[in-house]
């Protein structure tokens, strides 16, 4: 029997590792082809491990200013930064006032901001009434509008009502009032659910395409989505601007640069995960067990 056992975890084990595999071959493939030499790619002799690895594609991209990756990768920062922290921030405060018990119509409210989930307007309402408020070809069109997101909202709210009560109760006695308790109760104690819809409205601002398409007008308020479809699948723009060329003796085609672009628009987000993964995964579970 305990034979069996331990080579049932066996086999589990090499499943999730090739699960795992399958999962992160894309990924390696880009970093593989973006770091080999060109000719080697011409030739297709590149199946997987980089053949000459060199970084030069890395300083090429970045220094060219037809392909405008710089100025992507600044303006999805920027609108990263700011919407997460508006819609941590709003999120956080909602999902505290809906929790708590005193708060009367807090089910109405609720309510209300679940039928906006259920039923969009669609595009074009959308489109409206962002031009009447002055959005249209302005940078807060990525962080005001989308700074609550009635999914991460219902998950922190029902964190929150998870929380023991108690706990606002002694405040109160003490002579704290509603900020207060917030701030020096609640926040400290709620380190996985800010984590986790911090990264939700991180990973969702940062793959933006459609948004800054539509209401975004101005080349310099371009996102890093937008450059890379350009620099991927436009042929008609990438044609003029993914010419062969030699940097210290290597070969850098467009094979090399389509793919440094997706790496380089993929590393911001990676980097980041492993430090809030720790809070990320506690988070995800109350807040669905709870629910």
């Amino acid at each position: 029997m305990k034979k069996k056992k331990m080579m049932f975890e066996v086999i589990n084990d090499l499943i999730l590792c090739m699960v795992a595999f399958l999962c992160i071959y894309p990924f390696l493939y880009e970093v593989f082809v973006a770091i080999s030499d060109g000719r080697y790619l011409a030739a297709g002799q590149v199946a997987f491990f980089p053949k000459g690895v060199n970084l030069e594609v890395f300083k090429y991209v970045l220094t060219n200013p037809k392909l405008d990756i710089v100025l992507g990768m600044r303006n999805s920062l920027l609108y990263t930064v700011g919407g997460t922290a508006a819609g941590v921030v709003v999120t956080y405060i909602t999902a505290y006032a809906l929790s708590r018990p005193q708060v009367k119509g807090r089910y109405v409210i609720m309510a209300l901001f679940t039928l906006t989930w259920v039923f969009e307007a669609g595009i074009i309402p959308n489109y409206i009434i962002l031009s009447k408020f002055g959005f249209i070809d302005n940078p807060l069109v990525m962080i005001i509008p989308g700074a609550i997101n009635t999914q991460y909202l219902i998950i922190c709210k029902t964190y929150m009502e998870g929380l023991p009560y108690e706990l606002e109760e002694a405040a109160t006695v003490d002579g704290a009032n509603a900020f207060r308790i917030l701030w020096n109760v609640y926040v400290p104690i709620s380190k996985p659910i800010i984590a986790t819809i911090g990264t939700f409205y991180a990973v969702n601002i940062w793959n933006q395409y459609l948004n800054p398409q539509i209401y975004l007008k101005s080349s310099n308020l371009k996102v890093i989505q937008q450059i890379l479809s350009d620099v991927v699948i436009s042929t008609t723009s990438s044609g003029e601007m993914m010419q062969t060329v030699m940097k210290n003796g290597i070969s850098i085609n467009q094979y090399n640069m389509k793919a440094a672009a997706v790496v380089i628009a993929m590393a911001p987000i990676v980097c980041v995960y492993p430090f809030v993964q720790k809070y990320f995964k506690q988070g995800i579970l109350i807040g669905s067990v709870k629910g």
